[in-house]
């Protein structure tokens, strides 16, 4: 079977995109050295990789074992790459990560001052709702994972290296706004607006309240915090968010903290990885860069 790395990147793109148009824009070459190259390749395998219906490109059976197989190839290379760059005493690299939306709050600062130390490290970041860090994770598509509740049903290795409280957040003036120690049950009657369902934050909150026998009115499920945000301002109800969310001005926002009993609930950021992985020198350094980095703390 003859295959060329350039075929396999082009084919993973092919993956990924889901159109011919997309994989020679983001490869800058032209759509008929894209079909040209897709052609040999699925020549090479003998069975398709690929097929049409309507406008939707799908993989195949053949197709998704390419690509399972062509990721794992170029990830090999990618980290022998860094691995003789580190031999020669060189810093090059590329580190690939993939957060939960929340840790866009504060992955970014970290990751600044990671490449403040390593500034010959190219980073790609995806920032997705957690179903789609677990998607990647399960097809080992980045080096690291950022989330606050790993799955249970995939081998991983995680660690911990920050918390990351979850607070009951309302409009600014709320009636219980100066209450302390509010009982949960005095919220019986209160509209929530809270993430989506399978997110970290919700998998939290849900546990909490089932653990309390309390069921909280739900007004509105949002996949965004900025939107839930602005949806607590102008009074559609209560949120439980990470405290990262919030930033230092949320009277600004006209936001404010409830003092519910039980809150802040505990929970915690973890790198994941799937186990057994070997990882780069890049992810190594960048492991070592949390631990040491401020407010952070390995477990």
């Amino acid at each position: 079977m003859n295959v060329t790395f350039r075929q396999l990147r082009l084919f993973l793109s092919l993956a990924e995109l889901g159109s011919i148009t997309a994989t020679a824009r983001a490869n800058h070459v032209t759509q008929p050295t894209v079909s040209m190259q897709l052609r040999e390749l699925t020549e090479s395998v003998g069975l398709p990789l690929y097929e049409i219906i309507g406008k939707r490109l799908s993989l195949t059976q053949a197709g998704e074992e390419m690509a399972a197989t062509a990721r794992a190839m170029l990830g090999e290379w990618t980290d022998f790459g860094q691995r003789i760059d580190a031999m020669k005493g060189l810093g090059r690299g590329r580190l690939r990560i993939a957060v939960v939306s929340t840790a866009q709050y504060f992955i970014p600062r970290i990751l600044g001052s990671f490449c403040s130390s390593h500034p010959e490290v190219d980073i790609a970041l995806e920032v997705l709702n957690r179903d789609g860090v677990v998607q990647r994770l399960r097809a080992n598509q980045d080096d690291l994972y950022i989330m606050s509740m790993p799955p249970v049903d995939v081998e991983i290795e995680k660690q911990v290296f920050l918390s990351n409280p979850l607070v009951v957040v309302a409009p600014i003036g709320h009636a219980l706004a100066e209450k302390q120690r509010i009982p949960l049950d005095r919220l019986e009657n209160e509209r929530f607006i809270l993430r989506e369902q399978g997110s970290g934050t919700r998998l939290a909150c849900d546990a909490y309240f089932a653990s309390h026998g309390f069921k909280p009115i739900v007004r509105l499920e949002l996949g965004s915090n900025e939107a839930i945000k602005q949806s607590v301002a102008g009074g559609l109800g209560l949120a439980v968010l990470s405290t990262h969310s919030l930033g230092g001005h949320m009277a600004d926002d006209s936001l404010t903290l409830l003092d519910v009993a039980g809150f802040p609930l505990p929970s915690q950021w973890f790198t994941v990885h799937l186990k057994g992985k070997r990882l780069s020198p890049t992810a190594q350094a960048f492991l070592l860069h949390l631990a040491g980095a401020p407010g952070v703390s390995a477990a």
